[in-house]
């Protein structure tokens, strides 16, 4: 009896130790780049929610939803901005009209010390979840991180050079890579 009660308030004091830190979605940012043969192209995605999760001060977990129908060229302006936003967010990309939004779960953190991490996560994207690696960074209240993601793994394979012949150089580069700042 006694041994139950020592192991119950053991896991009420570990589990106490968790914390749950929602992001602040308004100043938490993903800045994208996507390159091709001839250039590149940047912008912005938002968030819709998402948490990391905390033992003490060691990052343990987290999960984030984006929001696609934000995808936002912020590297062109006027008919150019307006037909490059509609295409990104069209079947032969994202296709957000069925896939509103994208998914990553943290599975597996690696504490490397001095605040970073590597992180091992389910990215879902048009349904399609993948793992991704990549290292983040946490101070105080804040985190970042920079990755790339092979668009080829979530079936958006629109002028790959690797999926399709002859493209020349209107060949798209099959990863794009992301750049994404945390405030919680």
């Amino acid at each position: 009896m006694k041994f139950s009660i020592l192991i119950l308030m053991m896991m009420i004091s570990f589990g106490l130790h968790a914390q749950t830190k929602k992001i602040d979605t308004a100043k938490s940012s993903i800045h994208w780049v996507g390159k091709k043969i001839t250039g590149k192209h940047d912008g912005t995605i938002n968030f819709k929610e998402g948490s990391l999760v905390f033992d003490k001060n060691k990052l343990k977990g987290g999960s984030f939803t984006v929001d696609m129908t934000t995808i936002n060229a912020t590297d062109v302006s006027g008919g150019a901005k307006e037909k490059l936003d509609a295409h990104l967010k069209a079947d032969d990309f994202f296709g957000v009209e069925k896939y509103p939004t994208s998914t990553l779960k943290i599975t597996n953190i690696t504490d490397k010390g001095n605040g970073v991490y590597t992180v091992t996560a389910d990215l879902t994207i048009k349904a399609k979840s993948n793992p991704v690696t990549f290292d983040m960074n946490v101070s105080g209240k804040s985190a970042s991180a920079k990755l790339s993601v092979d668009r080829t793994k979530y079936d958006i394979t629109y002028k790959s050079g690797s999926v399709f012949d002859g493209l020349g150089d209107k060949a798209i580069s099959d990863e794009f890579d992301l750049e994404v700042k945390l405030v919680f």
